[in-house]
This record gives structure tokens, C-alpha cells and sequence, in this order.
């Protein structure tokens, strides 16, 4: 990881746990097209996907979560995302809806962890 000034206070790495790590990889590869660098057995990190990133499955304190903060992907097809999201072993867990400027729903991914994708108007 290269930071520069001009990443200082910006959001910078996205870490999410992962009950297994090549599950993870399946879906996330096969359903956004993100690919992946392996540090061992139990991590993994994210390329590819905008910000920096990976999948830990070796923290046992930090377990999949729809409690937490929201990652909100973007896309320029939501109902393609949503149908891939679907057929790479996702679950819908808030329906389409629609908010000033935009349309989104949540998903959960293979470890539990919950994400939303969004589009704009």
C-alpha cells in the first residue's frame, strides 16, 4: 500500500471477515469481476474493486455483520448486478428501492456480510 498526502483521512482499505476465503473469492470474482492476491490460507486481498481491500478469515473477534457500516458498491446496470449477485450465491436482503437520485438494494454475501449496490436516476 502506497499513500501519499493526498490520501490522508481518505478512506483507504475495506477489510471484510470471511468464514472462507474461497467462497468469498467464487462470488466475488464471478459476480463483479474483482480478482484476488492470496497472503496465506486465510487472507486475501481485494483487486480490482476500486478501493483497496481483502477478505480476513483469520480474525476470530470480527465475525460477518448486517450491524455495522454499510460498503455501498456502484453500478451502472442494477438489475444485471442484482441478477449476478443472484446467481453467484448472494441473497437479496433489502429489495430495490428508490431514493432521491438513485435506486439500490442490500445484499449478503457467502459470510454473512451485508453491502448494498447502487445506481443513479
Amino acid at each position: 500500500m502506497n499513500s501519499t498526502m493526498s490520501d490522508h483521512h481518505k478512506f483507504h482499505y475495506i477489510e471484510l471477515p470471511a468464514s472462507d476465503v474461497d467462497e468469498m473469492k467464487a462470488f466475488y470474482g464471478n459476480a463483479f469481476g474483482w480478482t484476488f492476491k492470496d497472503w496465506g490460507r486465510e487472507y486475501v486481498e481485494i483487486q480490482g474493486a476500486g478501493v483497496e481491500g481483502g477478505f480476513d478469515a483469520s480474525s476470530g473477534d470480527r465475525k460477518p455483520s448486517n450491524q455495522g457500516a454499510l460498503v455501498i458498491l456502484f453500478s451502472n446496470d442494477l438489475e444485471a448486478t442484482r441478477q449476478a449477485v443472484i446467481n453467484n450465491g448472494g441473497r437479496v436482503s433489502v429489495e430495490t428501492f428508490e431514493f432521491p437520485g438513485g435506486r439500490r438494494f442490500h445484499f449478503t454475501d457467502p459470510s454473512g456480510n451485508e453491502l448494498a449496490i447502487w445506481t443513479k436516476a
